[in-house]
């Protein structure tokens, strides 16, 4: 019953976060709703890590003090659950990769999924064997997969709640590219963060000499920037009669 209460929890907090995020941005909310996305991910994380700890605390104590199980009730269950988490896996399978809020619902289901497996393994032992310690060391298996997870999805939620660079931009070439584009001189202040999974962003001053190649080198950056999944770009260009620089020294990453 548990299990199922923070599934339902976990997939009530995902809905309402999407549904949260399409309300469109306010003067005081200029960027809308969309990390909500990132908080909920967060919050269905962190509860996965304090699951997955109540999981091994339990088999610790079932370990020491073995109890007694009752095989068959337990496999009944235990298929009954793989059938319904097996149904919620495929639904949120095909979304999950590219939305860190939708993985931590499905990361819920996945749980107790494996968790389903596991007791049907565990009460295929005991039954056949009549080894009650199956159950525990099965759940510590399964507890380690279930951090695995959790702890990835953390620690996804908060580079994008910290504005790391995402993970999948090579900085380095973005630098070099922009260093590549003739007529810009200099790259400083250049900062790229996840907004929400699948908006990324970027923002930089650049400097030129000619300020008639203003339009040309501004439809270069967006252009290169695209290439690098970068698709929302604020670039302000600067003359280096305004911005004195010494001989071009190509881009560089501020700080």
């Amino acid at each position: 019953a548990g299990h199922m209460f923070t599934d339902v929890a976990a997939l009530g907090l995902s809905v309402f976060a999407l549904r949260l995020a399409r309300r469109p941005p306010s003067r005081r909310r200029t960027f809308g709703y969309v990390r909500y996305e990132i908080l909920a991910a967060l919050v269905n994380g962190a509860t996965l890590l304090v699951i997955a700890g109540f999981i091994l605390l339990e088999a610790w104590h079932r370990l020491r003090e073995p109890v007694e199980i009752d095989g068959p009730v337990m496999l009944s269950v235990a298929v009954l659950g793989l059938v319904v988490n097996i149904v919620g896996a495929v639904l949120l399978h095909g979304h999950q990769h590219d939305n860190l809020n939708v993985r931590g619902a499905y990361l819920h289901v996945l749980g107790d999924l494996l968790g389903s497996v596991g007791a049907i393994v565990a009460g295929l032992v005991i039954v056949t064997t009549g080894w009650s310690p199956a159950d525990p060391i099965i759940s510590v298996v399964i507890a380690a997969l279930i951090l695995f997870g959790a702890w990835k999805l953390v620690r996804e939620a908060a580079t994008v709640l910290l504005e790391y660079a995402p993970s999948h931009v090579d900085m380095n070439a973005v630098v070099a590219e922009l260093g590549s584009i003739p007529g810009l001189e200099d790259v400083h202040d250049l900062h790229v963060w996840t907004l929400t999974s699948g908006f990324v962003a970027l923002a930089a001053h650049g400097v030129i000499d000619d300020p008639s190649q203003h339009t040309r080198v501004l439809e270069e950056v967006r252009e290169r920037m695209s290439r690098h999944g970068i698709e929302h770009v604020t670039f302000q260009l600067e003359l280096r009669t305004l911005y004195q620089i010494p001989a071009r020294s190509g881009a560089q990453q501020g700080a």
